[in-house]
């Protein structure tokens, strides 16, 4: 017994693994759902079908009234609509006039807005009456509010062409007819040249001068440059034509010249035989005697083109638009005028006033002796210069009383 019960004790029992056919998973049992939580589902699926309902019948709705009756309970109609279009609306025709404002810019122009259908474009060349590279060289910029002229239209996409230069060519039309009113005198550059005169430009606009209206000999290439002063003598926009005259704006300035005034000029050209000078507008000879008392053998020594001078008046022919000039009048010593020009141009205005008033006094001496001529020879010299018999006058009680020509 005891050896039986050795061998039992030797033996080892594993524990039992289920069979895998045998084996059989835990079913896990449905929860219960109660009867109130079922109502509860079914009156929020009800709700929601409503609501989707309710809202497909509202668009459904809706489409057939926009279909049926778009203007229905709509206060602003399509006569409202047209009405406020007419109120706003701008004449759009070709040189009507709009106002408008820039929001754009750049190197080919502005775009403007003037309450249209479509923006406008104002070209660069179209923004000045003078040559520009840029719109706001012209002033042009984004805020801008100014008036603008149609010019053109654009098919391509039913935009328009604005002007401000046509604007600015009207303004200095006008501004021409009125100088001309005034018969003023006005100053032109003369920037080109052909075969019966020259061009300049007056108040913006290309004005043409005859040959024959110009006071001085210049030749074209001399004038090119040089600013004339010009009058006016036709001012026809509508034929764009524009005709000014020098001479008769010299003939004028030189009315207002006297013998023995002095004026400043400026040295135009130099010849062997003396300087012309240009006295505001008007040329005059100074003659290479008239330079200094002391001889001058070469006048290019003494002056050159562009000095600024003072110089007396000798004489004045109007007739044929020449006035003769000195600086030797003017000279405090001989040969100041070689020596030290300075001078000459500092005491000008002093030296000019003790020649008038020498001049003043040969004339009063003048007007004596034809006085005592006439009282001894009963004869008078007319202004023709002929001697005639002397018509009875009033003469002074004596010469001495003649009043000198400036207070002393």
């Amino acid at each position: 017994m005891v050896a039986l019960w050795k061998q039992c004790a030797g033996l080892r029992c594993h524990p039992a693994v289920p069979s895998p056919r045998l084996h059989h998973p835990t079913v896990t049992k449905p929860e219960r759902v109660s009867y109130s939580n079922r109502v509860s589902a079914a009156v929020a699926s009800n709700s929601t079908t409503k609501e989707r309902q309710k809202l497909k019948e509202m668009f459904q709705e809706a489409r057939d009234r926009c279909l049926t009756e778009p203007m229905a309970g709509v206060s602003f109609t399509v006569d409202d609509f047209l009405t406020a279009l007419d109120k706003y609306d701008v004449d759009l025709e070709i040189g009507a006039r709009v106002k408008g404002t820039v929001f754009c810019t750049d190197a080919n122009g502005a775009l403007v807005d003037f309450k249209a259908k479509s923006s406008a474009f104002l070209p660069v060349r179209e923004a000045c009456i003078y040559p520009i590279k840029h719109v706001e060289e012209a002033g042009v910029f984004p805020g801008m509010q100014e008036e603008f002229v149609i010019v053109d239209e654009n098919e391509a996409d039913n935009s328009f062409i604005l002007s401000l230069r046509s604007i600015q060519y009207e303004l200095s039309w006008e501004r021409c007819r009125q100088l001309q009113a005034e018969d003023a005198v006005v100053k032109g550059k003369v920037v080109s040249a052909n075969k019966g005169g020259v061009v300049t430009i007056v108040e913006a606009l290309r004005g043409f001068v005859p040959f024959s209206q110009i006071a001085t000999k210049s030749t074209a290439e001399e004038l090119l440059g040089k600013d004339l002063f010009l009058k006016f003598m036709e001012v026809d926009e509508e034929n764009s034509r524009l005709i000014l005259s020098n001479r008769k704006a010299v003939t004028e300035s030189q009315a207002q010249l006297g013998i023995g005034s002095v004026v400043t000029g400026t040295v135009q050209s130099l010849k062997p035989y003396g300087a012309f000078i240009d006295i505001g507008g008007t040329n005059g000879l100074l003659h290479i005697s008239q330079i200094s008392h002391d001889r001058v053998p070469d006048i290019g020594t003494v002056l050159q083109p562009g000095d600024t001078l003072k110089v007396m008046i000798l004489n004045i022919d109007r007739e044929r638009g020449r006035v003769s000039l000195s600086t030797k009048k003017l000279e405090p010593s001989p040969g100041d005028m070689i020596r030290n020009p300075k001078l000459v141009l500092e005491k000008a205005d002093e030296m000019a006033q003790a020649f008038r008033q020498r001049i003043a006094q040969a004339e009063a001496m003048a007007r004596v002796d034809m006085l005592k001529f006439q009282s001894q020879s009963g004869l008078t010299l007319s202004s023709e210069g002929i001697l005639g018999p002397l018509e009875p006058v009033d003469l002074p009680l004596d010469p001495g009383d003649i009043p000198p020509a400036e207070d002393k």
